[in-house]
């Protein structure tokens, strides 16, 4: 089991601007911590300390300074610090307790300062700051109005758009320069896009992601002076696109991923396809990304990864043409065991085609297996096809498992997402019950051996499958899980608060809907369910509260059934320290195996 869930040996690989350093994340401590070593030399110095909490990320500030994030306990409230890459000059730049901290700008072109967003003098909003990365003194740019949702910078990194919300309706507002005041430019309801990614090189229109007149969100370019939609830049017919492209030193806009059942790619630019193509040809079957790159361009990082791999990092000089691997994430997992994650789709009761993918152990039939059901968190997220340790995990101690993009999964359209509104506990579950019982009519699945499992949206999606299909699982686990929806909304994070209105006409309306809301809550509807069931919940979880767990435990218990319930007082949303996870998973694979017949595995059987 750890062999699945404990830390990699390295990840998350960044070159310094000037293509000198690497940085990345290495365990330490048990825990991630940031590294740096100088190309060419075997030297690594690890510049911070973190014991409690793995660093939650970091970025090069300049060419000798690094910026990482980190949070107390899982609460998500995280602080900005930065020290030199030889590990001196440590500065807590954001010392507020209880402030959440938001990357703006990182100013590439200026080695001193960077643009942040901090909840310091209101924590339901995030005013804008230019901040010196040496000293941590900071300037107020920005004074958030109370409905300012996110903020753009020019390429010279001037601050000249905000995005409004009144939690229904968001509205663009636009101005030439910092010393004008903004001007509003569209108003869209919440359920239409238009999203700015970056200004064009001359700074006089923005690139953006936009379903407005249409169902797939499409890369435009746009006249955000005047308003105006002036070019679709790629749109596909199937899948939204969200994810443009482009060389900063060549002032090009070279292509767009998007995923359909796998990510895929289009090109503008020649010079880009060609280095996609040469790294392809030198990493046959694997997903080939850049994941980073020096400023001049000519020094690249390249992550690899396959369903059935946690991949590898490269190091490639365009100029020389050297190409060296940098470390293989999680070595001691052969991908030769694993089994391999397929695309999948079946028809809902309604006539969807939904869309998701299945994993059957390697060297079994796909006959009258025992499955795990495991429906994605958000809701409004997606599952991609990819290396999923939770999915190797289970189907190496025999699970099939299947994962489906149910209706108001994000990238399918703006369709499929609206008529996924109000919709929890009703048409979206029906939608992960389909699975399951396509599953059996396929043959797949041994009916008396379905369980289900998921996080945070997935663990309501759990517990509703217990309480409103009890006879469709033999049992369920429920990691950090929405149980009652009334409640839910009602403790949501400060900084959340801006979209409550949109949570009302998405979930359900807290003053109007109770009754609705309260028959789409598993809680009260515990008399109903039939099936074994494991809860696991981080005690500082500032997304899904501790009490929503609190809750199905007791209404449980007042009717004499006894739930396995793992709190721990240093996790938020999930769980991030390694030990925790090997708690989990190890609980949670003696509980299916009891109530599933899978495999239980002693750490001495690696096979």
């Amino acid at each position: 089991m750890e062999n699945f869930f404990k830390n990699p040996q390295k990840i998350a690989f960044q070159l310094s601007p000037n293509g000198e350093y690497l940085a990345f994340l290495q365990p330490w401590e048990n825990r991630l911590n940031v590294h740096v070593q100088k190309i060419g030399e075997d030297k690594v110095v690890r510049v911070t300390d973190a014991t409690e909490r793995d660093i939650a990320g970091y970025f090069w500030a300049n060419n000798s300074r690094l910026a990482f994030v980190k949070d107390k306990g899982g609460d998500e409230n995280y602080k900005l610090y930065a020290v030199d890459v030889d590990a001196t000059n440590l500065k807590e730049l954001t010392p507020f307790e209880k402030v959440r901290v938001q990357i703006i700008d990182d100013l590439e072109d200026n080695e001193d300062e960077m643009i942040i967003g901090l909840n310091k003098r209101d924590k339901r909003v995030f005013d804008a700051y230019r901040i010196n990365v040496n000293t941590g003194e900071m300037d107020m740019i920005a004074q958030n109005p109370g409905n300012i949702s996110g903020w753009l910078t020019d390429n010279e990194g001037k601050l000249r758009i905000a995005t409004t919300t009144d939690g229904v309706n968001t509205s663009v507002l636009y101005r030439e320069n910092e010393s004008d005041d903004f001007k509003l430019i569209i108003t869209t309801s919440f359920k239409e896009t238009l999203a700015p990614l970056f200004f064009t090189f001359d700074d006089k229109f923005i690139y953006a992601a936009s379903n407005l007149g249409r169902d797939k969100t499409a890369i435009v370019k746009y006249d955000i002076a005047n308003g105006k939609e002036l070019e679709v830049i790629f749109e596909h017919p199937e899948v939204d696109v969200y994810n443009l492209l482009r060389s900063k030193k060549r002032k090009v806009i070279t292509g767009v991923a998007f995923y359909t059942d796998k990510r895929h790619y289009h090109f503008f630019d020649d010079t880009r396809k060609e280095l996609q193509e040469i790294l392809e040809k030198k990493l046959p079957g694997y997903e080939v990304v850049l994941s980073n790159m020096s400023k001049n361009e000519r020094k690249i990082l390249v992550r690899t990864y396959s369903d059935k791999s946690r991949g590898a990092y490269y190091f490639y000089n365009r100029d020389t043409k050297e190409f060296k691997k940098l470390v293989d994430v999680s070595p001691w997992l052969n991908e030769k065991d694993m089994a391999d994650m397929k695309p999948i789709e079946y028809q809902s009761r309604d006539g969807l085609t939904i869309h998701g993918y299945l994993t059957i152990p390697k060297g079994l039939e796909a006959k009258n297996l025992p499955v795990v059901v495991n429906p994605h968190g958000g809701p409004w997220a997606r599952d991609r096809w990819g290396f999923n340790p939770e999915v190797q995990f289970l189907a190496n101690r025999s699970y099939a498992v299947l994962q489906m993009n149910f209706r108001g999964s994000t990238g399918y359209g703006r369709n499929f997402w609206e008529i996924s509104f109000k919709q929890w506990g009703r048409t979206m579950q029906d939608d992960v019950t389909d699975g399951a019982r396509w599953l059996i009519s396929e043959g797949i699945a041994d009916s008396n051996r379905i369980g289900i499992y998921g996080g945070s949206y997935g663990g309501y999606a759990t517990l509703a499958g217990l309480a409103f299909t009890p006879d469709l699982y033999a049992c369920g686990v429920d990691y950090v899980g929405v149980s009652n929806l009334l409640t839910f909304m009602k403790t949501i994070p400060p900084y959340w608060e801006l979209y409550l209105k949109m949570f009302y006409e998405m979930v359900g309306d807290l003053e109007t809907e109770t009754e609705m809301l309260k028959a789409a809550s598993p809680v009260f509807h515990v008399d109903k369910m039939k099936a074994p069931l494991f809860i696991a919940q981080g005690a500082n979880d500032p997304r899904v509260n501790k009490n929503e767990s609190d809750q199905m435990v007791a209404a449980l218990k007042k009717r004499g059934i006894d739930v396995p319930y793992m709190v721990k007082d240093n996790e938020g949303h999930g769980f991030r320290n390694e030990e925790n996870r090997f708690d989990f998973y190890r609980e949670m694979e003696k509980f299916l195996a009891k109530y599933l017949g899978g495999r239980v595995l002693e750490e001495k059987d690696v096979n």
